[in-house]
């Protein structure tokens, strides 16, 4: 647990022990704090990579500069994050928010990355943008959680709410609880504003590491639809689908088993 300073931010980072596959950056999604518990660094990959993984800029406790954020400085960061630590040339795993960044790294620093794991993300533009999380700031917080929970799964329906009605009470409660260090507004606002601007739709072609693509069936957030057309416009890729929604890692466990074995 460290802290390092790039050419911009102060960005807290962790590791997990080493081990003979050798590192890989992770790269979390959207209001991600690595304080908030389980999280990447308890997920199965640490048995097998030395998993790196950072706040980025506007969430945790790494800097929240007032300023609007941009796609591009997102991975820069990775960028200066990856150089100040003078890592070598690693496999990288963005998932939702962070497999945009990593679109992005992917584009402008190819030589950082050797195999790319993008996993319930999106290209935005004509490829399809991710679902407008910025919009459910304008709700009471009760109905942004029941927004939260019907977008990630939509097995999650009005029928299904009232054919089980305890089930839905238990699963708000779980999803509230879970969050342990709500994200700062400003840096987290800035980082959506960032994130609905995002486009690398006519970029992709430049992507040409090998690429695993992932996502849920019942994903809303970031659709079928969305994967399809990464998969299509990034030629190395190979594009697998899982039964989950968007916390499709944790619903099936074929996900993990299968980054580490494409990874290995």
């Amino acid at each position: 647990m460290s802290l390092i300073k790039t050419q911009e931010l102060s960005i807290y980072y962790e590791r997990s022990s080493e081990r003979e596959n050798g590192p890989l950056l992770y790269i979390g999604g959207t209001g991600g704090d690595l304080r908030n518990k389980p999280n990447q660094m308890d997920s199965p990959l640490k048995n097998f990579f030395e998993v790196i993984s950072y706040d980025q800029r506007g969430l945790g406790q790494t800097s929240k500069p007032n300023e609007v954020y941009t796609m591009k400085q997102y991975a820069d960061d990775a960028a200066d994050f990856m150089d100040k630590l003078d890592l070598p040339r690693l496999p990288v795993m963005g998932v939702s928010f962070g497999g945009m960044v990593a679109q992005e790294l992917a584009i402008r620093y190819p030589d950082k990355i050797s195999k790319l794991v993008l996993a319930c993300t999106s290209s935005g533009g004509k490829g399809g943008s991710s679902y407008p999380l910025h919009e459910l700031q304008k709700q009471d917080e009760e109905t942004r959680l029941e927004s939260n929970i019907k977008i990630n799964d939509l097995r999650i329906s009005d029928k299904w709410i009232k054919q089980n009605a305890y089930e839905w009470q238990k699963l708000k409660e779980l999803s509230s609880s879970r969050i342990q260090y709500k994200p700062q507004q400003d840096g987290f606002m800035n980082q959506l504003m960032a994130r609905k601007d995002h486009d690398t739709s006519d970029r992709l072609s430049q992507i040409k590491m090998p690429v695993l693509l992932q996502g849920g069936k019942y994903d809303g957030i970031a659709p079928v639809k969305n994967m399809e057309f990464l998969s299509k416009n990034i030629k190395s890729s190979t594009l697998k689908f899982y039964e989950g929604g968007h916390l499709f890692l944790i619903q099936d466990q074929r996900a993990f088993k299968d980054i580490i074995s494409w990874l290995k």
